[in-house]
This record gives structure tokens, sequence and C-alpha cells, in this order.
């Protein structure tokens, strides 16, 4: 593990919900605060990192590789991730969306099944910082067993016991960036995001997988707020929030280094996100699913095949009316990974 951490404030040990057993949502903006999951500024353990430099898959032009596959099935899925050559090692954990109820496009248990298992994954998520279904632990295991998920793997929450700060390099807004405590406990992150639009960011892909996705619930407040707030994520200045989730995204990859992998899987394509539980119902085509080893190069080349689909107007709209640009633009700019890339099918 690489690693260090400082000091240890909470008592409690994480919990997994064994397989088989017993976010950002617009409609409720009621911050969800107690003692236990909004501790003060100087209750927060601090994990010391130094950046771990990790290497793309490139192409000869030195462009990061972006796979894809138009195959959305659970073969799809795992053929995109052994196009990446990736060794995971030690504990593996999966982060996944488990979707805020009644009617979300979560990704489905019975599509990345076989892969979670392949991994020999944990399933993990964090509280949602914004009412629903998910703000609270109990809630949130039942949710995650409601949707299938502790059927086909272990289950965590990694917030169930706080947060933990990570430090953010190169950052306009952040210098730090609050995730679940329990984040340090695996070696190795497989980023499995469902690419939608999204209500605040225009898009969501893995970029917000491992910005306000890994962000424990103050962590959510914080990026919302562009670094102002852990406990209200409302009322912060758009760009602001906009760029913070790229800077939050950078502390995730430079403290996991070449341990960290992401794909997208570019089906229901709704203007809302799975942090909706009633979204907009897409009103385009599924386009497939894209790898890559870089998290800004999977997502321009996401965005792009969106502006290139003849009925991706109101994606589209979505994405320009949030100024969502600027995440990727920001995200290259502090180094987080690369705007251009080369696309390769692995279709036959």
């Amino acid at each position: 593990m690489a690693f260090v951490l400082a000091c240890c404030i909470f008592s409690g040990c994480s919990s997994r919900t064994p397989a088989g057993n017993t976010e950002d949502s617009i409609l409720n903006e009621q911050i969800v605060s107690t003692n236990e999951s909004k501790p003060d500024m100087e209750e927060i353990e601090t994990i010391q990192t130094e950046p771990v430099q990790s290497e793309p898959i490139t192409e000869n032009d030195g462009k990061p590789v972006v796979y894809m596959t138009t195959n959305i099935s659970s073969y799809g899925l795992t053929e995109i991730y052994e196009a990446l050559n990736w060794m995971p090692t030690g504990e593996v954990a999966v982060k996944v969306s488990t979707g805020e109820p009644p009617a979300s496009h979560y990704l489905s248990p019975e599509l990345i099944a076989a892969l979670v298992q392949t991994v020999d994954g944990t399933i993990v998520e964090c509280n949602t910082a914004y009412g629903g279904s998910r703000a609270e632990t109990a809630m949130h295991y039942q949710v995650a067993e409601d949707h299938g998920f502790t059927a086909i793997a272990d289950f965590q929450i990694l917030d169930e016991n706080g947060s933990v700060a990570l430090p953010v390099e190169s950052g306009t807004h952040l210098s730090e960036n609050y995730v679940g405590a329990a984040f340090g406990d695996y070696d190795s992150y497989l980023i499995l995001s469902h690419f939608k639009g999204h209500t605040m960011a225009g898009f969501g892909g893995a970029i917000k997988n491992i910005s306000i996705g890994l962000g424990s619930g103050e962590g959510k407040a914080w990026i919302h707020s562009g670094g102002t707030s852990r406990t209200n994520a409302w009322g912060g200045e758009q760009n602001a929030f906009l760029e913070s989730m790229a800077e939050a995204g950078k502390s995730v990859a430079d403290a996991l280094g070449d341990r960290i992998i992401y794909i997208n899987v570019m089906n229901y394509l709704s203007v809302d996100c799975d942090c909706n539980g009633n979204p907009a119902e897409p009103d385009m085509h599924d386009i497939g699913i894209l790898a890559s080893t870089d998290p800004v190069a999977l997502d321009q080349a996401c965005v792009d095949l969106v502006y290139a689909a003849e009925d991706s107007a109101s994606l589209i709209e979505r994405i320009e009316s949030r100024n969502g640009l600027l995440t990727l633009e920001h995200a290259e700019e502090i180094g987080l990974g690369s705007r251009s890339y080369t696309l390769v099918s692995i279709d036959e």
C-alpha cells in the first residue's frame, strides 16, 4: 500500500455486507447533517500521499488509448476490461453508483456481475449529502440490497465511519479532498461508471465517479461548494463546482497511480443522473462501452460520441447549459489526463 495514515480518529471498524446478505438530487435539497457524518475539521484523518506517476496506455503518437465496443453486455464489459491488460493487486474495490430509488438508470447487477467477480472485487459506494434514500448508512445498505448489488459481491459504504483527507496538488479551489474513511482499505480501484447527463455537472462519467462518487457525504458538499463548506452543498459558484470535481478527481488518481482504471457504459443516456430517482427517459440511442487508464481521455471520448450522434440534442443542451466541458478543460490543465486520445475499437 502507498498510503501512510497520519493518525487514527475513528474507532469503529469498517464493515462489508457479504454477497447474498441482508447523487446529486436537485429534487431534494435538504442536507442531511449529523455529528457522526460531519465531524469538525480537526477530526479528519489525513492520508499522506506522494503523487504516484502512472503512464496511460498510449499509441505511437503518445496519445492515451480509449478502447470501445458497441456490445453492451456482460461479455462486452469483460472484453473491454481485458483490453486494458490491467493486473489489480491486493484488495480490489469496484466503484459504482447504487442508484437512487425508485427508477434511476444505474448499471444493472446482471450486467456487471461477471466482471466484478473476475477481479474478486468488493463493490463500494459513499453516502449522499442531499437527502434521499442513500444519505444514511443503514438506508443505503438497504438500497444496495434492494437493487441487487449485495447478491453479486461483497458491498461496503466507504464513509460509514466518516472521512479521510487526500491532498490536492495544483488545485485552484481545493487543497484537500474528503473521501470515505475506508478508501485506503483497498489497493486497486476499478471505476465503473454509467455515462449520462447530470442536472448540475452537465454530464457524469469517470471524473464525476472518482470525485463526487468517492467523496464522503461531507466531501460531496465540499466539492459542490467549491471548497467553501463541508455541510452545505448548495449555493456555490457553478464553475468552481465543475473545476473542484477535476481537482478532487486528481487527488484520487495521484494517490492510486497505476492501481486505478476506468470504464464508462454509455446506455440509458438520459439528461439526468442516477442520483435522480425519477430521471427523464432517454431520447437517444445507446452507444457502447469505453475504457481507458486516463479518465479525462475516456470522458472526452464519450462526450465526442454524444456530439457525433444524430439524436443527442437533449444531452448536448444539458452539457452546454451547465458549462460541463469546463471540467474536462480544467482536468487537463491540472494534469489529471489528456483530452486528446486514440479511439480503438475491439469489435471484430
